[in-house]
C-alpha cells in the first residue's frame, strides 16, 4: 500500500471513492457532482486528502477540513471523510490512514484532529479509541439549516 497526499492528478481515482463512499452513506451515485466538489476543495485549498494505492488501484482516502479554535488560538482538523474499500478492509488500511492525518495535524502544529461517527457505527469507534481518540461527553453536538 502505498499512501500520499492527494493532488488533482488524483483526482479520477479519489472521485471513485468519494462516490462510493457516499454510496456508503446512502446517497445516490453522482460521479460528476463528486468530482467537481472535489475539484472545488482543491482549488480552493479547502481540504487535505490522503489517498492509498494497492500497486495502481485506489482502495482508501481520509478528508481533512481546517477549523480554527479561537480560546487555544490554534487549528484544528476535522476528519470528516474515511472510507476503505470494502475488499481490503480488516487490513489496517483505516489505521494507516488515520496515522498519515494526524502526523499531518502534528506537522501543521495543530491542536489536534476531531471526528464524528454514528452511534451506531460501533467498528469505527473501536478504530478510533485504538487509536487514541477520546469520546468526548461533557459536550453537545448541534446543527442548524
Amino acid at each position: 500500500m502505498i499512501i500520499h497526499k492527494a493532488t488533482l492528478n488524483d483526482l479520477d481515482s479519489l472521485t471513485e471513492l468519494f462516490d462510493l463512499y457516499r454510496i456508503f452513506y446512502e446517497q445516490p451515485s453522482d460521479m460528476e457532482g463528486a468530482k467537481e466538489f472535489l475539484k472545488a476543495r482543491f482549488a480552493n485549498k479547502e481540504s487535505v486528502v490522503f489517498i492509498a494505492y494497492d500497486d495502481v488501484n485506489p482502495v482508501g482516502f481520509v478528508q481533512l477540513y481546517p477549523s480554527f479554535s479561537s480560546v487555544s488560538m490554534k487549528r484544528s482538523w476535522v476528519l470528516n471523510d474515511l472510507y476503505v474499500k470494502e475488499h481490503v478492509r480488516g487490513k489496517g488500511l483505516g489505521e494507516k490512514l488515520i496515522k498519515n492525518a494526524i502526523h499531518f495535524a502534528e506537522e501543521t502544529c495543530a491542536k489536534g484532529v476531531l471526528l464524528e461517527t454514528a452511534i451506531d457505527n460501533i467498528t469505527a469507534q473501536r478504530l478510533y479509541e485504538k487509536m487514541g481518540f477520546i469520546k468526548v461527553s461533557n459536550s453537545f453536538y448541534y446543527f442548524s439549516i
